[in-house]
């Protein structure tokens, strides 16, 4: 499980910084959010990801954002399945409470 979540979580932060100025709203579910939780806790692994995969603009996070129940998360699973990766749809079923986070602004 650890494993599927941790991968998930790459997915979705590759998706997010591959469709860097898109306001597109991603939102990770709650599973996914602890996988992207765990890759950014590693901040020094997390700033090359982001040098190496956003163009060198660090991808922030902001916490706790407003909650909304539109969507979002299982839109974002779609998005991330037509970027190529492999979605784990169980993992996606719910809403994350930290999502969608700051529609229109990079970050996560």
């Amino acid at each position: 499980m650890a494993a599927r979540v941790l991968g998930q979580g790459y997915a979705y932060l590759l998706t997010a910084m591959n469709h860097r100025g898109e306001s597109l709203g991603l939102a990770p579910s709650t599973l996914v959010d602890i996988g992207v939780h765990t890759i950014i806790l590693d901040t020094v692994a997390y700033a090359e990801l982001c040098n190496r995969f956003n163009g060198g603009h660090f991808l922030h996070h902001v916490p706790k954002v407003e909650m909304k129940d539109d969507g979002s998360v299982l839109k974002t699973a779609h998005i991330i399945a037509a970027d190529g990766w492999e979605v784990d749809l169980p993992l996606w079923a719910d809403a994350a409470e930290c999502g969608p986070c700051h529609p229109g602004n990079d970050s996560h």
